[in-house]
């Protein structure tokens, strides 16, 4: 293995390592609960509206889209985002979640005449450049796009599929070897 190699390896094994429970948990969940085996759970009210679900998705494809590497809705991170907001969000975050998904669905309106998940091309362009440079930090559409833009992007990175397929994580580089040949520490010499 080449030094380049092993610091790499052991860069991404700290980085798992570093990784939030939180992060970990969450992909556990959403993994489980994209089963096809497993029932929707009834006691759980769903969070987001059919429209902001839709504006959802059509966001974090335009913030991850496809290309040789999948895009954040192909690797699963709209379930992970679900659960990160149901069990891990104050009722304050979650009504700022859906507040700042209708702003952007809003500002994308007034942008282009159309709601997010319609536009494309240098439209998209356009409106992804409003929301990522606004004039106000404050405004209820930039504060929506910074939330979701973390969520995307910390999702995207801690799946399973980006760490095996587009980063190439190892846990443990190589191989073990436990007969592997140790050189004398004193030279050869027997003391």
């Amino acid at each position: 293995m080449q030094r380049r190699e092993l610091l790499k390896a052991a860069a991404a094994a700290a980085a798992l390592t570093l990784m939030p429970r939180e992060a970990r948990a969450a992909w556990t969940k959403a993994l489980a609960d994209a089963a096809p085996t497993a029932l929707p759970s009834a006691a759980q009210p769903a969070l987001l509206t059919a429209s902001q679900r839709t504006t959802l998705a059509a966001l974090a494809d335009a913030i991850i889209p496809r290309t040789d590497t999948p895009s954040a809705t192909d690797v699963g991170v709209l379930a992970w985002i679900d659960v990160i907001a149901m069990d891990y969000y104050t009722d304050t975050d979650r009504r700022a979640l859906t507040t700042g998904l209708d702003a952007i669905d809003a500002q994308a309106r007034a942008i282009a005449g159309q709601p997010f998940a319609a536009i494309s091309g240098d439209t998209l362009t356009l409106v992804m450049n409003a929301l990522d440079t606004p004039y106000d930090r404050n405004a209820p559409a930039a504060r929506g796009y910074s939330r979701v833009k973390g969520l995307v992007i910390h999702g995207y990175f801690t799946s399973e599929r980006v760490q095996r397929d587009v980063l190439k994580t190892e846990i443990m580089p190589g191989r073990f070897d436990g007969a592997a040949d140790m050189p004398a520490r004193n030279g050869g010499r027997d003391e």
